[in-house]
């Protein structure tokens, strides 16, 4: 978010000063409300990540560390359940959205010449069914926790997209679902997975019994 800047100091009969700090606290309203949209409950990491580290003793900042797991040219082609870690640090305490993010994202470009790569970022199309807090656009995915699907179940996480997910093959698929469940695995709450297109159908599923359901 591009900061108001502010070209001349303000003078004790300025009227525009009330005016520029009502818009300052509005935009941090919205800009903490776009960060967490799509999360529905706290992660933290698991005792196999690293712990919270505080950037700032005398500040509220602080960072998680996290890792996003890519699959990899050639291991993953050949093994399409194969995925790789690469480390992240989320600025948010809803380190599972904001993991899913990065991987949307995609590996950096050291990281793609090394091999690290995901197809889940060339097959969401579309605009999103998924209201947003800014006029932006609504987000690429839901989270939440202990649900599966529409039905309370603990320790489950589903993720629905919010965008048309199209896909080359069987293979894709299987990379996608392998790098999403291992992503989200790494937080200790979540022990099952679950992924369904914006339909609310089994993502991958190619019997159409949407088996992740049952």
């Amino acid at each position: 978010m591009k900061g108001l800047q502010n070209t001349h100091p303000w003078s004790a009969t300025s009227s525009l000063r009330p005016r520029f700090i009502g818009l300052v606290v509005v935009s941090l309203l919205l800009t903490f409300a776009f960060v967490l949209s799509g999360y529905s409950g706290k992660l933290l990491p698991s005792a196999n990540a690293a712990s919270i580290t505080h950037t700032s003793a005398s500040s509220n900042s602080a960072s998680y560390p996290i890792k996003v797991f890519f699959s990899k040219s050639p291991q993953s082609l050949n093994a399409s359940s194969a995925v790789y870690p690469v480390d992240r640090v989320s600025p948010t305490i809803a380190v599972g959205t904001f993991s899913l993010q990065l991987l949307i994202a995609g590996p950096t470009l050291s990281e793609r010449n090394a091999g690290y790569f995901t197809e889940l970022n060339t097959l969401l199309s579309g605009p999103s069914n998924c209201s947003a807090p800014l006029p932006v656009g609504g987000p690429d995915f839901t989270l939440t926790l202990n649900m599966k699907g529409s039905v309370p179940e603990t320790g489950t996480a589903t993720v629905k997209f919010c965008r048309t997910v199209s896909s080359p093959g069987i293979g894709a698929d299987a990379r996608v679902t392998a790098e999403i469940n291992t992503t989200l695995k790494q937080f200790a709450n979540i022990k099952k997975v679950v992924i369904l297109t914006k339909d609310g159908h089994c993502f991958g599923d190619g019997s159409g019994k949407d088996l992740c359901l049952h």
